[in-house]
Formats: structure tokens, C-alpha cells, sequence
């Protein structure tokens, strides 16, 4: 099984092409669909901070997040549900929680510069999220139930 057919990347592929309501995505080769969560420190450095959040950008970085809930709703069988608060300054928060579980909260800093090394980086950071957010609605499966 290839890199870009297994775990996290597989549902972060899967993520990006459930936003393209018009199918033009299904084209495109997985890692040309991926691409765009790769940034080198170079190109993270001549990307300014004091300047608006693209759109593209905060839709990676919905994406990167929605495909962490889509793996921990896998594992553990729970309805998660991401909300991303994200100031055009680049400022904010995402959350991601099953019932009244809270199992991923994460500051945002510059996020006009959101983006990994490599695959690799993308792959094992979202494989950690999933990883830790798994083990919370593990000691917790009474909150995590999403029913009244």
C-alpha cells in the first residue's frame, strides 16, 4: 500500500474531493490534490504574516482537521463535529469533539503559513491527532456519546 493510499492521507484525500460538489477534483491525481499542504521553510518564511488569510489556505486547513475527525470517527464509532474559528489575521482556534468530549483543541499562529515539510510530516502529524483524539474518547465513551 502506497504513502498516499493508507491512514490519514487516504482520509485527507478523501476530505479534499467531498468539497468539490462539482466532481472537477476526481481528475487529479491524489498527490497533485496534496501538494498544497507542503510548505518548505523557505516558502513558509516569503509567505508574510501581516497580510489576510487566503481562502485556499483556511479550506487546507478545515480540510487537514476534518480528515483528523473523519479518522477518530472511524476508530471510535463517535460523531465528531470540526469547527474552525480563524481570523483574516491568521489568529484563531480549531476544535474537534464528539457529544460534550472536546478531543482536539489547537491555537492557530500565522496561518497564512499553514503547511508541512513533506507528505511525511502531513502524514505523521495527522496521525498523531487522530492517535491522541482516539485515546481521549477511549477514557471517555459516556461524553463522547452524542445522544441526550
Amino acid at each position: 500500500m502506497s504513502t498516499l493510499t493508507a491512514g490519514f492521507l487516504r482520509d485527507l484525500v478523501a476530505q479534499q474531493r467531498a468539497g468539490d460538489t462539482y466532481g472537477q477534483l476526481d481528475r487529479l491525481p491524489d498527490d497533485l490534490l496534496l501538494r498544497p499542504f507542503v510548505v518548505t521553510r523557505d516558502q513558509a518564511q516569503a509567505i508574510p504574516v501581516n497580510c489576510d488569510v487566503e481562502a485556499g489556505t483556511a479550506a487546507r486547513i478545515r480540510s487537514f482537521h476534518q480528515a483528523v475527525a473523519a479518522g477518530v470517527e472511524k476508530e471510535t464509532g463517535h460523531f465528531m463535529t470540526t469547527l474552525l474559528d480563524l481570523s483574516h489575521e491568521g489568529f484563531g482556534r480549531v476544535i474537534v469533539f464528539a457529544g460534550r468530549l472536546l478531543v482536539i483543541s489547537e491555537v492557530l499562529r500565522d496561518a497564512q503559513r499553514f503547511g508541512f515539510d513533506s507528505l511525511e510530516a502531513l502524514a505523521a502529524r495527522g496521525d498523531r491527532l487522530v492517535a491522541a483524539a482516539v485515546a481521549v474518547a477511549g477514557r471517555y465513551p459516556e461524553v463522547a456519546r452524542d445522544d441526550d
